[in-house]
C-alpha cells in the first residue's frame, strides 16, 4: 500500500541536528496517522507515495520543524512559586500561579533551564526550536486507518512530539 491521505504509517528514524549530532533515535517502529496531526507537513510531503521498506532522508529548516527560537518565551519567576524539589529540565504546563511575567502563553510547556536562590528561568520554546534537523526515516508498514483514528486524526491517545506539531516533553526518551 502506498502512503496516501489518510492512512497509518509505521516508522522508525534517526534524528540529527544540522551537524549530524544525534538527537533522537526511534529504533522500534511507531505508528503515526498520515494526513492528520501526528507528523509535520514537510515530513508528510516527503513520505507521500512511498511504500513499506522505503527509506526517506530530508533536512528540515526551523520554519518547517519547530519554528525559530523566540527569546520572548523565556522568563524569570520567583523561586518561591515552585516546589522545593526543583531540577533543571523539569517541565510545567503554563506558568505557576502567582507568576509575574505578563503576556506569556498559558498553554505552553515551560522547561526549567536554570535555578537560582531567588528566581527560576523558564523557557516556553520547543526544545528543538531554532534548529535545522536531519531525518533518516524508514517506512516499516502502511495500513488503512481505523474509523477511530480517522475521527481523532491521530494514532493513540497522546500527541507525538518530535515529528508532530505538539508540545515536547523534555526528556530524550519521550521526544517521540
Amino acid at each position: 500500500m502506498q502512503i496516501t491521505v489518510p492512512c497509518v504509517v509505521s516508522l522508525s528514524w534517526k534524528l540529527n541536528d544540522a551537524q549530524n549530532r544525534p538527537i533522537d533515535e526511534l529504533s522500534e517502529p511507531v505508528e503515526f496517522f498520515y494526513g492528520g496531526d501526528d507528523l509535520l507537513a514537510k515530513v508528510e510531503e516527503a513520505l507521500a507515495g512511498f511504500e513499506a521498506g522505503a527509506g526517506v532522508q530530508l533536512q528540515l529548516e526551523p520554519e518547517h520543524a519547530f519554528g525559530e527560537y523566540k527569546a520572548a518565551l523565556v522568563c524569570f519567576e520567583d523561586r518561591k512559586l515552585f516546589p522545593e524539589q526543583l531540577e533543571v529540565g523539569m517541565a510545567f504546563e503554563g506558568l505557576p500561579k502567582g507568576a509575574a511575567t505578563p503576556d506569556m502563553p498559558g498553554d505552553a510547556i515551560y522547561l526549567v533551564t536554570e535555578i537560582y536562590p531567588d528566581h527560576v528561568v523558564l523557557d516556553g520554546n520547543h526544545p528543538l526550536a531554532g534548529m535545522a534537523l536531519r531525518l533518516d526515516i524508514q517506512v516499516r508498514a502502511v495500513r488503512e486507518a481505523s474509523d477511530d483514528e480517522l475521527e481523532a486524526r491521530t494514532v493513540g491517545g497522546t500527541a507525538l512530539t518530535v515529528l508532530g506539531g505538539g508540545t515536547a516533553t523534555p526528556t530524550n526518551s519521550m521526544l517521540h
